[in-house]
């Protein structure tokens, strides 16, 4: 059983930065980042496996930076140079298999955080 937690969303201007975070209670083989903006399905945004495999969005490469910290068992989004289409519910989550950047390879699921970039 895993729960992820978390937090970091809020709102900011254009061109600033937000570190997300998820607390996790167990290890996995993957985590990631995903976001849903209103109307739309939801997406992945960067991923991380233990076997060392990082993914990131299009959308997001050269902005955002996913990291995990073992010891704290917490996982990270950097994000910076935030743009009003990163508008979104970001959601942690975590998987046993894949990649965890599709959502078909996750199980585990956090509650989201808001984080809203106006211009």
């Amino acid at each position: 059983q895993v729960q992820l937690v978390e937090a970091g969303g809020g709102s900011v201007q254009a061109g600033g930065s937000l570190r997300l975070s998820c607390a996790y209670t167990s290890n996995t083989w993957c985590m990631g980042w995903f976001r849903q903006a209103p109307g739309k399905e939801r997406e992945g945004v960067a991923s991380t496996t233990r076997g060392g495999t990082l993914k990131y969005a299009d959308s997001v490469k050269g902005r955002f930076t996913i990291s995990k910290d073992n010891a704290k068992r917490t996982l990270y989004l950097q994000m910076n140079s935030l743009k009003p289409e990163d508008t979104a519910i970001y959601y942690c989550a975590a998987g046993v298999r894949g990649g965890c950047f599709t959502t078909s390879d996750t199980s585990y699921w956090g509650l989201g955080t808001q984080v809203i970039v106006s211009s």
